[in-house]
């Protein structure tokens, strides 16, 4: 089943795209971290500290709205491939 197998593959293309950016923004937050270390020591990072703490609050709802969209695309994906797999045990052809 030609259209079947093409929305496996844009479904799969999708959920590589959300993981590439949440590897992206994972590598970002990782970056900033290592960046605060050094301010955490001293007087004046009360300011810094709640930017921060607010930056984290806002990545942490990106992050929980990425994990919704990949588990929709995982979902897609499965209801998809079992839609090929019914559609190859009742006699449609699929070529891999």
């Amino acid at each position: 089943m030609y259209d079947g197998e093409r929305a496996d593959l844009r479904a799969l293309d999708q959920l590589e795209a959300v993981l590439r950016e949440l590897g992206e923004e994972m590598a970002t937050w990782r970056a900033r971290a290592l960046k605060a270390e050094p301010s955490r020591g001293g007087g004046g990072g009360g300011a810094r500290s709640s930017e921060l703490e607010s930056e984290n609050r806002q990545l942490r709802g990106r992050l929980e709205a990425a994990r919704v969209r990949v588990q929709e695309l995982v979902t897609r994906l499965a209801f998809l491939e079992e839609q090929s797999r019914e559609a190859g045990t009742t006699g449609g052809s699929t070529a891999r």
